[in-house]
């Protein structure tokens, strides 16, 4: 188990715990060490706060048909449970609530996110602000890229939706400042390689900054700005 006692382990130890993604054990753990560990709970409720804020990006998901007949086939005692209500009373059940779905999508983009970021440094105490955007298809159906702005550095971070481009085309990554009047270009980039730049190359590096992935000629752009469509695009957030 991670080290509570440390400050960057017990922040790291904080953010799984949130997401869940700790064994039995451990979150047991955290789960006795919260009542007496002041700095811990903390630690927690940050977390919480900034996954909250990363959950309002995700769109609701509607279930496919075959949810259900999985879920009765996988879990029978729950299925067995539930049978007769479902059959003898005409109420929503919470597995048909449309806001549990949305939960159930905000949940796993944050886990995404999370999982990002956890494969980046942990912040030093003097990294100053910390911001995450979560570029996702405009569909929302899918998330391809996790970008970072820590300390002077930026660090673009591809997931597994993140694609190569087509023969004869290349990927390019844009930046778009609220105030800014027009995107600037940070470069082409690679999809499954991590792209890092220092932040004077952004024309700021703040909440809400706008980040996207546009598909353009071999190359990229020659006007300076995007011309292709848009694969992927998000906004900061701060942590």
């Amino acid at each position: 188990m991670i080290d509570p006692n440390d400050p960057g382990e017990r922040d790291a130890l904080a953010a799984e715990y949130v997401l869940g993604t700790l064994d039995a054990d451990d979150h047991a753990a955290v789960q006795v060490a919260l009542r007496s560990d002041r700095a811990l709970r903390v630690a927690v409720y940050r977390w919480q706060d900034h996954l909250l804020a990363l959950s309002l990006h995700a769109a609701a998901a509607a279930p496919s048909p075959s949810l259900w007949p999985r879920i009765d086939r996988s879990v029978p005692v729950v299925a067995a449970a539930t049978a007769t209500p479902r059959l003898s009373t005409p109420t929503t059940s919470w597995w048909q609530r449309l806001s549990w779905w949305q939960g159930l999508s905000a949940a796993a983009l944050a886990a995404c996110v999370m999982l990002g970021v956890l494969l980046l440094q942990r912040p030093d105490a003097d990294a100053g602000s910390r911001y995450v955007a979560v570029l996702q298809s405009p569909d929302n159906q899918s998330t391809g890229w996790v970008v970072e702005l820590r300390g002077d550095k930026l660090r673009l971070v591809p997931t597994a939706a993140a694609t190569a481009a087509p023969a004869g085309r290349s990927l390019q990554f844009w930046t778009k400042a609220e105030s800014a009047t027009a995107p600037t270009s940070l470069g082409l980039v690679q999809a499954g390689q991590t792209l890092e730049l220092p932040l004077s190359r952004l024309p700021a590096a703040e909440a809400r900054q706008l980040f996207e992935i546009t598909l353009e000629p071999e190359g990229g752009s020659t006007v300076g700005r995007p011309t292709g469509p848009i694969l992927f695009v998000g906004r900061t957030v701060a942590l």
